[in-house]
């Protein structure tokens, strides 16, 4: 398989307009994916994975699975957030037991990597302080289902989610946008490109928006993006970008709370309670002359059982447009910088060097409320004074009493957290691409190095109400809570976290695909990922001193190999398997102890075999894939439970404190189709049937807390011609399914709580002519209660129906 030197420099402006597909360190190779385009005009193969996989092998040969989203069908659906483009892609969901703040996505029920262009933006290795990333400077998402290998340095099991930006043009082109919508929503943007000579282009792009936001999350964000292209000549192109974000955006960690009412505490079925159902606890301490459990009077108890519902404990609390966001609490206040530097080399007719470099700064602000629990009824162990007791109502996790007075509604056990963070990363990339002939056979050589080194300082506050020994109010009644005055530093709040961390990771790696005939493929992969970290507590009033510089560090092998049979030209099979290797966590502590396994505990190692079929239909008008799949995160630390922490007599120094082969496992079907049955009309369709669960000290989970099940969406679109300005009328519905997700809790008494399934549609109508186009989104048409994130014992209500008008001008 030759390739033309015509070939190449086309190669060189897919590079310059989709950049490099980030990854981790983990199983595929980046450079072996399948790429599906989400259009919502016209479907369209991409008949050669090209730069974005770092191969030239065309789609229908490759062994793994990437959906692209384009801008056309993110502008139909008015999706300004990555939040609001989740709907898209298969496979990909909210993290469960999500505290609200950022982008907390998973793939497959495991975690994500997020990249602009390929180059570090986020990961979701233990870092709760990433943002909520725009859409402003982005023209497609590529999604990456799966591990892949140490092409782009480390990263998550779940895969990668690439944000492609906008690049500069050499033909003038100007517009302005903005929208105005519900809850007052409204910004105002540019996006304007030029040349300034033959070889040198710019583009710039900003936006500022604002929204109070439903249920008071508000978002405020202005941002700007600029870029420059330079081209001196065939063989080199040069690629300088930079991006500023300012953003607040609300943090709710809490949503609709769940009452904690253990129903295995209770002689009865949900929703048939009485004062008799609900005893007092009978365990008396007769030497402190105090009872273990609140004791409630018999009206008390009447007035508790009254106030109980049947979904009390199962579901959460319906607190209607309101909230528990108190005023102590405070947005994310973020700030983003990155620039980026990349330069293409066409060294000649056969190969090509790409090299990238990155310096990203992140800072986040917020504080946030982390508990507000409302203690109905339940029997759990206790310990006092070394003893343990079955306690009903064990304070503080009892229903408040003050004064003689019950509150069944009440909150105890608030902490509010203020966290200051940020985040430092340096990252480059160089790849080294060479195509060959021998005889019948040809292929690709890829020799990759990658480095990094991320440099991140921790501080987190904290105050509590009575129960923490702090002097915040209780919440007397969730339903119309009498808020606390003044701010968060009124209430003395102790320092519990302060520390530095470092992580340094780099990486070597060849890859080999060969053309073996014209229907069977192969390619392998072998990588080599070393991890650094390195930690340091700098004083808390937990423990005050000053720490010792930790560190440990890890280092080992992944690889791939797939093979894919071309049944036909429209139908192609495939086979993969991969190991993979992460940083178990990015901002986790390190431990300075004898045990040598704790201490230099091992990085998280990932598995995947995906078997899948692609398929075309109707001259590329129809593009699917099906793909089965078992995923995992492995090499978890868990504790030896045969381990004695207390030396004696039967004290065993050859017991292993620590195992590591716990997992996080995957195993589902995904599909991805995508349909143009005429010039009129399209159809956007995927599905996702998964089960995720985790394995801990051999024992099996139920379905991951959060993770749905099942989930799906299709979007329609109808298109007509109209007589004014020579535009046509798009006509949009959409179906976004997501079945119920578990938020249950054993240690809070709720082994069994979830947040029900849903089904939302939506719909659009937009006049587009040649100079503008005007448009209309109206989401959740029938107005349903649902929740669109799993929080932590609650459910995250999704928005109420609400409409937002869009315009956009072309000078």
């Amino acid at each position: 398989m030759q390739y033309s030197r015509s070939s190449v420099l086309s190669a060189s402006c897919v590079a310059v307009k989709l950049a490099l597909l980030g990854a981790s360190i983990t199983a595929f190779a980046s450079d072996d994916i399948e790429k599906i385009s989400v259009y919502g005009k016209h479907n369209k193969i991409i008949l050669q994975s090209g730069t974005a996989t770092k191969s030239n092998m065309d789609l229908m040969q490759t062994p793994a699975a990437v959906v692209v989203v384009d801008k056309e069908l993110l502008d139909s659906q008015s999706a300004a957030t990555l939040q609001e483009a989740l709907r898209n892609v298969s496979g990909l969901s909210q993290a469960g037991n999500n505290y609200g703040i950022g982008d907390s996505l998973m793939v497959r029920g495991l975690g994500v990597n997020y990249t602009y262009d390929g180059m570090y933006g986020g990961a979701d290795l233990g870092n709760s302080f990433n943002p909520t990333r725009s859409l402003t400077n982005i023209e497609s998402i590529e999604v990456l289902k799966g591990p892949a290998t140490g092409l782009y340095g480390i990263g998550a099991a779940g895969g990668v989610v690439n944000l492609v930006e906008k690049k500069p043009q050499f033909e003038q082109a100007l517009a302005i946008n903005g929208k105005v919508g519900a809850w007052n929503t409204y910004g105002l943007g540019v996006d304007f490109t030029d040349s300034i000579t033959d070889k040198l282009a710019y583009r710039v792009v900003a936006n500022h928006e604002r929204s109070d936001g439903y249920r008071d999350l508000e978002s405020n964000r202005d941002e700007i993006y600029a870029s420059l292209r330079f081209d001196p000549s065939s063989e080199h192109s040069f690629l300088l970008s930079t991006a500023y974000i300012d953003d607040s955006q609300q943090v709710d960690s809490i949503g609709d709370p769940v009452r904690i009412i253990n129903w295995d505490s209770i002689d009865a079925e949900p929703g048939l309670v009485t004062a008799d159902l609900l005893p007092n606890d009978s365990n008396y301490i007769v030497k402190d002359e105090k009872w273990l459990g609140q004791q409630l009077t018999d009206e008390q108890r009447a007035q508790l059982a009254a106030s109980i519902l049947a979904s009390d404990g199962l579901k959460p609390f319906d607190l209607g447009d309101g909230n528990l966001i108190s005023p102590l609490s405070r947005p994310n206040e973020g700030e983003e910088f990155r620039i980026k530097l990349r330069h293409d080399w066409y060294l000649n007719r056969n190969s090509k060097l790409t090299q990238q470099l990155l310096w990203r700064s992140y800072d986040s602000d917020f504080v946030r409320q982390t508990g507000a629990y409302n203690y109905v009824y339940w029997e759990r162990r206790t310990k006092y004074k070394g003893e343990f007791y079955d306690v009903i109502n064990g304070i503080p996790r009892a229903p408040l009493v003050v004064n003689g007075e019950l509150y069944p509604y009440a909150a105890r056990r608030q902490e509010y957290r203020r966290q200051v963070a940020s985040e430092k990363t340096w990252q480059y990339f160089a790849d080294l691409q060479l195509t060959w002939d021998m005889g019948s056979l040809s292929g690709e050589h890829l020799v990759s190095v990658n480095y990094e080194n991320r440099d991140m300082r921790l501080k987190s506050w904290s105050a509590y109400d009575a129960d923490g020994k702090g002097s915040i109010p209780y919440i007397l009644d969730i339903r119309e809570p009498n808020w606390p005055t003044g701010a968060f530093e009124d209430y003395d709040p102790s320092l519990r976290t302060n520390y530095d961390k470092t992580l340094t990771a780099y990486g070597i790696s060849a890859q080999e695909v060969l053309y073996i005939t014209d229907a069977l493929t192969a390619r392998a992969g072998l990588a080599y990922t070393s991890v650094e970290q390195k930690y340091q507590h700098l004083g808390s009033e937990v423990l005050a001193e000053v720490g010792k510089e930790l560190d440990t560090d890890d280092a080992g092998m992944t690889y791939n190999i797939g093979i894919n049979y071309q049944v036909t030209s429209q139908l192609s099979t495939f086979v993969n398997v991969a190991k993979g290797r992460t940083a178990y966590s990015v901002l986790g502590s390190l431990e300075n102890e004898a045990d040598s396994t704790r201490k230099n505990r091992p990085d998280s190692e990932s598995e995947t075999l995906d078997i899948g079929m692609r398929f075309t239909a109707f001259d590329e008008d129809l593009l699917g894939s099906l793909v089965w799949f078992e995923t995992k995160r492995t090499n978890l630390m868990y504790k030896n439970p045969e381990y004695n922490e207390n030396p004696g007599a039967d004290y065993n120094v050859s017991v292993p404190r620590y195992f590591f082969d716990d997992e996080d496992e995957s195993k589902g079907v995904e599909l991805d189709l995508n349909v143009a049955l005429n010039d009129q009309i399209s159809i956007n369709v995927n599905a996702t049937y998964q089960d995720a669960i985790e394995i801990r000290s051999d024992k099996r989970s139920g379905q991951k807390k959060g993770i749905p099940k099942k989930f799906a969406s299709t979007w329609v679109k109808y298109t007509q011609p109209a007589n004014w300005f020579g535009g046509v009328l798009e006509y949009s519905l959409g179906i976004n399914y997501e079945s119920e997700r578990t938020i249950n809790s054993v240690s809070f008494g709720l082994p069994t709580a979830t947040i029900d399934g849903y089904t939302r549609w939506d719909a659009a109508i937009k006049f587009d002519a040649e100079q503008f186009d005007i448009q209309l989104n109206l989401e959740n048409l029938t107005d349903e209660r649902y929740y669109s994130k799993a929080l932590f014992l609650g459910g995250m209500p999704g928005n109420e129906r609400n409409a937002k008008l869009s315009f956009n001008y072309r000078f």
